[in-house]
């Protein structure tokens, strides 16, 4: 393994993540639905979860209702200085992932200029900073699967990436924080903001049982947990992060579109 770029130290030995998913009460709403709009709509709707009649989609809410809920935990493999970019992908192999997340606040008005960002593992189950921590030996940059947008006009944050894969102890997942108010940096990173959110984003496991059969998936030879074994995923579907996949072509390698509305309490 290559050495780590000088970021926060963090346990090298720490193959898996807490099993308490919660670090702390924020007021944090999450809510599915494309526009603002629309959840400002369904904030007093009660409709029962339907599935969307799109091939390979996962179950969405048929109507967006904003929810309080709790954060999820940072996990081990958080790095400081991540790069602001909207392709994070750095030629890694595996299925495209193009995210489109929209942040609103309690109002659920929608954030410009809100920084979100992500960082997962490759195909393999590995982080970069921490490649080996699930027994494959690979080149480390430190920045792979990493970085983070700025909302659009329209508080959507659009980030390309590959789909997840998994390591020992937990189902496929990416973290997610939401700051505001950061600087950018020369160096392509930012600085200073407030960070507003720490969570977690799901994967259904309709789709996530197509993508571990396909290269280079199916190599990773670590047993898969799965969402409803995991110890961090409550059941509680976009309300705790689920995603909604939608197929971007005809077969599964050609990929995925993960939508999302994050809410946050600016107060």
């Amino acid at each position: 393994m290559n050495s780590s770029p000088p970021y926060r130290a963090v346990s090298m030995t720490d193959t898996s993540e807490p099993a308490e998913p919660v670090i702390g009460r924020r007021a944090v709403l999450i809510a599915t639905g494309a526009t603002a709009a629309t959840l400002a709509v369904a904030a007093t709707a009660h409709d029962a979860p339907t599935t969307v009649n799109t091939a390979d989609t996962a179950p969405v809410a048929a109507a967006a209702v904003c929810t309080l809920t709790k954060e999820m935990t940072e996990g081990p493999y958080y790095l400081d200085g991540a790069l602001v970019r909207s392709d994070i992908t750095e030629s890694k192999p595996g299925i495209p992932l193009k995210l489109a997340l929209t942040v609103v606040n309690s109002a659920c008005t929608v954030i410009p200029k809100a920084l979100v960002e992500i960082w997962h593992a490759d195909a393999l189950g590995e982080y970069s900073g921490y490649v080996g921590s699930n027994g494959h030996n690979e080149s480390d940059d430190g920045t792979f699967l990493r970085g983070g947008v700025l909302t659009n006009s329209s508080g959507v944050a659009n980030i390309t990436t590959i789909y997840p894969g998994w390591y020992r102890g937990r189902c496929i997942h990416i973290h997610v924080k939401v700051h505001t108010g950061v600087t950018l940096t020369s160096d392509g990173s930012f600085t200073g903001g407030t960070e507003l959110h720490t969570g977690q984003l799901f994967f259904a496991e309709t789709v996530t049982t197509k993508v571990a059969a396909i290269s280079p998936y199916s190599t990773n030879t670590v047993t898969r947990t799965t969402l409803s074994q995991d110890s961090i995923y409550d059941g509680g579907g976009a309300a705790s992060g689920l995603l909604t996949l939608t197929a971007l072509g005809s077969s599964t390698s050609s990929g995925y579109t993960g939508t999302l509305t994050l809410g946050v309490d600016e107060s």
